[in-house]
Parts: C-alpha cells; sequence; structure tokens
C-alpha cells in the first residue's frame, strides 16, 4: 500500500502489523491505535495518536498540535519538538498506562486537563531555556509531567507542585530515556546526567476525588 504526503487517519485503529512511513502523513496519524506500530522518518502533523489505545508511534522529526489526545495506553516518542497542547486529556486507568517521550521542546498547554500517565519532555538543545510554552498544567488531575531543565515554567497553574525527582522518578525516567536512545541513537548517561523535576497534580487539588488513577 502507498501513501500520499498529508493523508489523513493512516494507521487508524490498527491492532497488529507495523506501517513506516518516509513522508509526512496528514492529521491525526494513528488514531484509535490499538497496538501496532507506526514509524515516520519525517515529521508529522496534529492530533497525532489521537485517542490511541496500544501500540506505538516513533516519529523522527517534529510533530504538530494535540499530540495524544485522550491518548489511554501505548507510547509515541518525537525526536524532535511537539506543538501546542501535547498531551491534552490522557488519561489512565488500571493497565492502560500512556506514556509520550519528547526530546525537543513542547508549545503551550502542556499536558491539559491530565488525568494520568506519563509526559516526558528532555528539550534537547534547549538547555537554556524553559522547554515548554506557557500554561503547563492547565487542569491538571492526574499522572506526571517529567522535565529535563534548570528552568522550571514561572506560570504553573495553582493545582500543579513541581518537585525535584525522585529516586523511584529517575527509576522510570531512565527507562523510558533509554528506550528513545534505542530508537535515536543519544547517550542515555549524557541525558540523564542532568537535573529532572516532577509536575503533579496539587494534593489539594479538589477534582482529584473523581478520578481512579492520580
Amino acid at each position: 500500500m502507498s501513501y500520499q504526503i498529508g493523508e489523513r487517519y493512516i494507521g487508524s485503529g490498527e491492532s497488529e502489523g507495523e506501517i513506516v512511513l518516509h513522508i509526512t502523513p496528514g492529521n491525526a496519524l494513528g488514531a484509535y491505535l490499538d497496538g501496532a506500530r507506526i514509524t515516520v522518518h519525517a515529521n508529522a502533523q496534529d492530533a497525532t495518536g489521537d485517542t490511541m489505545n496500544d501500540g506505538e508511534i516513533t516519529v523522527f522529526g517534529n510533530t504538530g498540535d494535540a499530540t495524544g489526545y485522550a491518548m489511554r495506553g501505548g507510547k509515541i516518542f518525537v525526536r524532535g519538538d511537539a506543538g501546542y497542547r501535547l498531551g491534552i486529556h490522557i488519561k489512565q486507568y488500571h493497565e492502560k498506562m500512556p506514556k509520550i517521550i519528547v526530546g525537543g521542546r513542547c508549545g503551550s498547554f502542556l499536558g491539559e486537563y491530565q488525568a494520568g500517565g506519563v509526559i516526558l519532555v528532555l528539550g534537547l538543545g534547549s538547555e537554556d531555556r524553559v522547554p515548554v510554552g506557557r500554561f503547563c498544567g492547565t487542569g491538571m488531575h492526574g499522572g506526571r509531567i517529567y522535565l529535563r531543565t534548570e528552568h522550571l515554567p514561572t506560570d504553573l497553574p495553582a493545582q500543579v507542585v513541581a518537585e525535584t525527582a525522585s529516586q523511584e522518578d529517575m527509576q522510570e525516567i531512565g527507562s523510558l530515556v533509554k528506550e528513545y536512545c534505542e530508537r535515536f541513537g543519544n547517550s542515555p548517561e549524557d541525558i540523564l546526567s542532568s537535573r529532572f523535576y516532577v509536575l503533579k497534580a496539587n494534593s489539594n487539588n479538589p477534582y482529584r476525588q473523581f478520578y481512579v488513577h492520580n
């Protein structure tokens, strides 16, 4: 099967097999993905992994806005940067643990309304500045955001707390960094020698009680 540049919904709902692309696909790449693997040797556009349930998407370039929208499981690896609203509404239930790993920077509203799962932003090449845009974690009520940085955002909302990553956090971060480096050829030791912070929902957040996993 061949695909045209910009074609939408490639791999939508696929539960098995592997799709390898050497073009820039259209929006909603891997929407509702349910176990298949997708590799993009180019950039991806908006809504990559929309409502993804399982499987894996690897992007060797950058990805657009709303990557991982309402993601429920599986993993997304992005070598470069991501646009606005990455991880918006991602959620977790029992063994389903969505994970998004971005090597570069992310735009504003990262993790908006996040209810579960893990987002890791490495900020490679942007060590002199905050690796995320404005309003990070707005509406967040579960899950974790890990940031590799010396420069925390100064406009975090009241429902988000930032702490230095714990030893337990670093074990999880180390595992994800290793997977990232296996795909893109970076050095895990170089990346893990940096400072990491974890962003979580404030324990006083009144919305936490309405969600199973926090």
